[in-house]
C-alpha cells in the first residue's frame, strides 16, 4: 500500500465540522472595501485550532491558502478567464469544513469562478516560497510555467548527482529515494484529474457520501526530504462543469453558462501548533474592559473592532510561539514579538510576557544575540540545502550527510541589530513588574537555562556598547552589517528592513539613540531585580562583570550613550526647507507634484527652524536628513516633560510635505525631502518604508506613547496639546478606512488622495494589534 493510500485511508476516522470564518477582511463598517482594491480574505480555525487563511487577489487571479502551523505551509494557484486575464474570484458559502484524523488535517471551502476558467501555477510548500514567488511577480507567468524554481534545491541535486556511486547512494538514502530522477520529481507537484466516479470518501478526508457525479483534480506535493505531504483538491459537479487537464494546468467549463463552483480542499500531515485562548493571553483587567465594551450597546462598532483584534491575537498565539502576522509572516519574529510585548504589557497576562522573553532566550545565538526570524518546513529545507551545497563544494561530505539527515531542521537568522537591545528592555520590565510574584519570577529564571541565557544577552549588549562608551564619536556607534555585495552599502538591520529603509545609512537613530541606552539602563534594572530575588548569576565576561561590580561604571556608560542623540540632530532654516521641498515636488510625477503643491500652499511653513532627529548617519557619521516616526518610541520607554514630548512629535504632526502628517491617512513613516536625490530614487524603487506609507505599528506607538505621557503628572493646560495630537492622529487613521492594516498607502486620483491597502500588507499583524493596549490605556490611564 502506498504512503498516499495509507494517509488517505486514515482520514476515514476523521471527524468533520462546519465552521464560520473567525475573521474576514474587508469587513463592512470597519474597513473601506474600495481601499482593498479587489483583495479579500477569510481566516478559519482548523480542527486543531490553527489559523488557516484563504485570500483571493483579484488583480492577479491568485488564490492562496496559508496554513499557520508548525511548517508554515501554503498552497496557491492562479485562475484566468477565457481571454487570459485574471479570473473574477468569488466566495462560495461562508462556512468551511474542517477535519482531523490521527495523521492528517484538512480544510475545505467553496469558490466561484467564471464559466470558462484555466487554473495553473500550482505552488505547494512553504509560505515563504509563495511570498518570494509573488515578490518576484511570477504570478503573471504562463500558467504552465514552473512557478518558482528553488535554486538551492536544483543545485543540491546537481551536486549530489556528481558524487561517486556509493557516496551518492548514501545521500539519496537519507532523502528516502533511490535515484536522482525520483528526487528531482519532488521539485514540482503531481497533478491528476479523476473523473467521476470520484475517489472513495476516505480519500477526501471528510464524512458523508458524495454522489458519483463529482470530478476532482488532485495536486500532491511531497516535501524535498520526503517526510511530509501537502495535498490540494479541486472538486466540481460533472453535471454542470467539464474539466480537462493539460500538463499541469486545468481548464473547467460550464457549457450552460453561469459560475463554475468548486470545492477547494487542502490536506496536510505536518504537525499542528497548540493554540492559546484569550483567557491565557490577556490579564483580568483587560478582559473586564473588553466585557464593558461589549455591554456598551450604544457603540456596537467599538466592540466589533475590539473583538476582531482580540481574535487576531488569538490566531497568532500558540504555546510554541507568537507569530508575527498572517499571511506572510506566520513564524517567530524576534523584533515583532518584543515590540509587541512593550506595548501590550498593560493588557497581557504575566505568562504571555514570560512566553515572549522565554522564546527569545531559547533562540539566542551562542554569542547572545537575538534571532530575528526562524525558517521552518520548506524554507528551512531551502536554507539547509544552501549549506549542504557549501559543504559538498568544500569536500566536507560527512558534515553534508549529517545535515541531509535533518534537512528540515529549523534555522535562525541573526542579521538584525535592534532586537538584540530590545530583549533586555522587555526582560527588565517583566522582572521589575510588581504584579508578578517573586516566586513566579524565580521559577521562570530557573527554567530552561533562562538565567544563563539572559546573562549571555546582557554580556552581548555590554560588549557592543563598549566602543562608544570608551570613545563617544559617531563612528563608534553600533553599526549595521555590511551588505554582501561589496559595494560599500549597509544592510538595513533594524525595523525598517527594506533595502532603502534607512536611506543608505550605517548608524540607525533608533538603535543608537533609543535602544542601546535603554538596554544599558535595563542591565542595571535586571541586576537589581536579581539581587532582590536572591538570585546570583555567574558573570565572567567584561564589561558586564565590571558593571555588576561597579554600578557607577554602568551609570557612566548609560550617560555617555544618552548623549548619542546629538549626532542625529538636524536643524534647517526656513529658506532651505522651502527650497528642498519645492525641489522634491518638482521631481515627483506631475499628478502627485500638483497635489502636494496645493497642500504645501495651504499649510503653514515653520517660522524659523525645522528640527528633527535624522533617521540615520552615513558611514562617516554625518546625518542623513530624513524626517521619521522613530522618535515616538521615546514616548513609550521614557517619562518625558511636556516640552520634550512636543519637541519629538512636532515634526511628525507637521503637515506633509513639510513633516509627516497627512489628513485622512495618518503620519507617513518618512519624509526624504531634505535628503539627496539619490535617497529619493531609492525610496521610489523600494517604497516599503517610504514617504508614501503609513505603518500601523508606528501609529500605535504614537498613541500609546501619548497616552503614557498623559498618565503622568501633567496639568490640564499642558495636557491639551497632547490630547489634540492624540485626537488628530486617531481621526486621520480612522478616516483612511485601513486602521487595522499592517501598513497602507495612497494614490492621487482626480486631484484627491485615495487611501489604499499596501500590496504586501499583512491582514493580521501582531504589532498592529497593539491597538488593544491603546484602547485600554485611553480608558485606564496609568503612570
Amino acid at each position: 500500500m502506498s504512503l498516499l493510500a495509507i494517509v488517505l485511508a486514515a482520514a476515514t476516522a476523521a471527524r468533520a465540522d462546519t465552521v464560520p470564518p473567525y475573521l474576514a477582511f474587508p469587513e463592512a463598517g470597519l474597513d473601506d472595501p474600495a481601499a482593498y482594491e479587489g483583495y479579500t480574505t477569510r481566516v478559519y480555525q482548523d480542527a486543531s485550532g490553527n489559523a488557516f487563511q484563504v485570500y483571493l487577489k483579484g488583480s492577479t487571479g491568485r488564490v492562496v491558502q496559508l496554513w499557520a502551523d508548525a511548517a508554515n505551509e501554503s498552497a496557491g494557484f492562479t485562475a484566468r478567464d477565457s481571454s487570459g486575464k485574471p479570473a473574477e474570484l468569488a466566495w462560495g458559502p461562508s462556512e468551511a469544513v474542517v477535519a482531523r484524523s490521527a495523521r492528517t488535517r484538512s480544510v475545505s471551502y467553496g469558490l466561484e469562478l467564471p464559466s470558462s476558467v484555466t487554473i495553473g501555477l500550482f505552488l505547494l510548500g512553504s509560505m515563504r516560497v509563495e511570498r518570494d514567488f509573488q515578490y518576484a511577480a511570477r504570478d503573471s507567468l504562463p500558467l504552465g510555467t514552473t512557478p518558482f524554481p528553488q535554486a538551492e534545491l536544483v543545485e543540491l541535486i546537481d551536486r549530489l548527482a556528481k558524487l561517486k556511486g556509493p557516496e551518492r547512494a548514501r545521500h539519496l538514502s537519507l532523502l528516502g529515494v533511490k535515484t536522482i530522477d525520483a528526487l528531482r520529481a519532488r521539485l514540482t507537484p503531481r497533478v491528476v484529474l479523476t473523473p467521476h466516479p470520484p475517489l472513495r470518501n476516505a480519500e477526501r478526508g471528510d464524512e458523508g457520501v458524495r454522489a458519483d457525479t463529482t470530478w476532482a483534480v488532485h495536486v500532491e506535493q511531497v516535501s524535498f526530504d520526503g517526510k511530509n505531504h501537502l495535498w490540494l483538491a479541486l472538486e466540481g459537479d460533472a453535471r454542470e462543469t467539464v474539466p480537462a487537464l493539460s500538463g499541469s494546468t486545468v481548464t473547467v467549463r460550464r457549457p450552460a453558462g453561469g459560475p463554475v463552483r468548486l470545492t477547494v480542499r487542502v490536506t496536510t500531515d505536518a504537525p499542528a501548533l497548540t493554540p492559546l485562548t484569550r483567557a491565557e493571553i490577556f490579564n483580568d483587567e483587560f478582559l473586564r474592559f473588553a466585557a464593558q465594551v461589549r455591554a456598551d450597546t450604544a457603540h456596537p462598532l467599538r466592540f466589533r473592532r475590539l473583538e476582531r483584534e482580540v481574535r487576531g491575537v488569538e490566531l497568532l498565539s500558540y504555546r510554541e510561539k507568537l507569530m508575527a502576522g498572517l499571511p506572510n509572516f506566520a513564524t517567530y519574529f524576534g523584533r515583532d514579538m518584543l515590540m509587541t510585548a512593550l506595548l501590550m504589557q498593560p493588557v497581557w497576562a504575566p505568562a504571555t510576557s514570560e512566553h515572549v522573553v522565554g522564546s527569545a532566550l531559547g533562540k539566542l545565538s551562542p554569542a547572545g544575540d537575538v534571532s530575528h526570524e526562524e525558517a521552518l518546513g520548506g524554507q528551512a529545507i531551502r536554507e539547509n540545502a544552501a549549506e549542504y551545497n557549501r559543504l559538498v563544494s568544500a569536500g566536507q561530505l560527512a558534515r553534508a550527510r549529517a545535515l541531509l539527515a535533518h534537512l528540515a531542521a529549523t534555522r535562525e537568522n541573526y542579521i538584525m541589530v535592534d532586537d538584540d537591545f530590545q530583549l533586555p528592555v522587555v526582560a527588565a520590565r517583566y522582572l521589575a513588574d510588581p504584579r508578578v510574584p517573586a516566586d513566579r519570577k524565580r521559577g521562570f529564571l530557573r527554567a530552561e537555562q533562562h538565567l544563563a541565557r539572559l546573562v549571555s544577552n546582557l554580556a552581548f549588549v555590554a560588549r557592543k556598547a563598549a566602543p562608544y562608551a570608551r570613545d563617544p564619536v559617531a563612528t563608534k556607534l553600533v553599526s549595521f552589517p555590511r551588505a554582501p555585495n561589496g559595494g560599500g552599502s549597509w544592510i538595513s538591520a533594524s525595523w525598517r528592513d527594506s533595502h532603502a529603509g534607512y536611506g543608505g545609512g550605517r548608524f540607525a537613530m533608533d538603535v543608537n539613540a533609543i535602544w542601546v541606552p535603554h538596554a544599558l539602563e535595563a542591565v542595571g534594572t535586571i541586576l537589581d531585580a536579581l539581587t532582590q530575588l536572591g538570585v546570583t548569576p555567574v558573570i565572567r565576561e567584561e564589561p558586564l562583570a565590571a558593571f555588576a561590580r561597579d554600578r557607577a561604571a554602568l551609570q557612566r556608560a548609560v550617560a555617555t550613550w544618552k548623549g548619542a542623540e546629538r549626532h542625529f540632530r538636524v536643524a534647517l532654516a526656513r529658506r532651505p526647507v522651502v527650497d528642498r521641498v519645492a525641489a522634491r515636488l518638482r521631481w515627483l510625477p506631475p499628478t502627485e507634484g500638483e497635489y502636494w503643491n496645493r497642500v504645501a500652499q495651504r499649510t503653514a511653513v515653520l517660522a524659523d527652524t525645522l528640527r528633527f532627529l535624522a533617521l540615520s548617519l552615513d558611514a562617516t557619521g554625518r546625518p542623513i536628513p530624513i524626517v521619521n516616526t522613530d522618535p515616538a518610541m521615546l514616548l513609550l520607554v521614557d517619562s518625558l516633560s511636556r516640552d520634550r514630548t512636543l519637541e519629538l512629535i512636532g515634526p511628525i504632526l507637521q503637515p506633509y510635505p513639510w513633516g509627516l502628517f497627512v489628513d485622512d491617512l495618518g503620519p507617513v513613516v518618512a519624509n526624504d525631502a531634505y535628503a539627496t536625490r539619490e535617497v529619493w530614487e531609492g525610496f521610489r524603487r523600494d517604497p516599503y518604508h517610504s514617504p508614501t506609507v503609513v505603518w500601523g505599528r508606528d501609529v500605535n506607538v504614537l498613541l500609546a506613547g501619548l497616552a503614557r505621557q498623559l498618565a503622568g503628572d501633567v496639568g490640564a493646560q499642558h495636557a491639551a496639546p497632547l490630547h489634540d495630537a492624540l485626537r488628530s492622529i486617531s481621526d486621520a487613521v480612522d478616516r483612511s478606512g485601513l486602521r487595522h492594516a499592517e501598513l497602507w498607502s495612497y494614490t492621487i486620483e482626480n486631484g484627491r488622495l485615495v487611501p489604499s491597502r499596501y500590496g504586501t500588507s499583512s491582514d493580521v499583524q501582531l504589532w498592529s494589534l497593539t491597538d488593544l493596549a491603546v484602547q485600554y490605556l485611553l480608558n485606564h490611564p496609568t503612570p
